[in-house]
């Protein structure tokens, strides 16, 4: 049996005698006798473990962290290796911050009016409320096929230029809302939009 087993045995044996004394002779409750008991034995199991135990379980804890700290250390020479790609994912940020104007994506085409002179329920795509609806229309977006047939350029275009909406195309994935939409289909949203549930 190991030293600090046989303390905590020794500990628990003196804690449980000292409460059975405490319920005889000392008229205490026996939850009250049992909590005493269990303290003073978990206090001496202890005391009697750095006492007695002390040498022989120092020794071995400081063998443990030895080998530890040596097996972090092969590591960092395995992640210096990984840097060197990250220079060379540095220089294409350096050539896309070249074209920052060509970041703002190109403008996509608008119409003046819409077809027919009736534009399409663009409150339909998930993200567009009734502002947006007549900021798009300023921008001269009033059919559901316009946006579907968006490149990626022309989203980053509307993206960057919707005041106080900026990011919300594809955010919201307008471009496959749209493309559903003008082809007939429905959302889920647009269904709550038809039904009255949502403007």
């Amino acid at each position: 049996m190991s030293c600090p087993v046989l303390s905590f045995i020794i500990g628990g044996a003196i804690g449980l005698s000292l409460g059975v004394l405490l319920i005889i002779f000392g008229d205490w409750r026996l939850l009250s006798a049992l909590l005493v008991a269990i303290v003073i034995g978990a206090v001496l199991g202890i005391g009697f473990m750095m006492f007695l135990c002390g040498e022989t379980s120092t020794p071995a804890a400081s063998e443990a962290p030895m080998p530890a700290p040596e097996t972090p250390v092969p590591p960092p020479p395995a992640s210096a290796p990984e840097p060197a790609p990250a220079p060379a994912a540095t220089t294409p940020p350096a050539a896309s911050s070249a074209p920052d104007p060509a970041e703002a994506g190109t403008r996509p085409a608008g119409m003046d009016t819409a077809r027919g002179g009736q534009p399409d329920d663009l409150k339909r795509i998930k993200g567009v409320g009734p502002k947006l609806e007549q900021q798009l229309f300023s921008l001269g977006f009033h059919h559901f096929d316009q946006i579907a047939a968006w490149t990626a350029a022309e989203v980053a275009w509307v993206d960057d230029n919707l005041k106080g909406f900026k990011g919300r195309v594809s955010r919201d994935n307008w471009v496959e809302q749209a493309t559903l939409l003008a082809a007939g289909g429905e959302t889920e949203f647009s269904k709550k939009v038809d039904e009255g549930d949502v403007y």
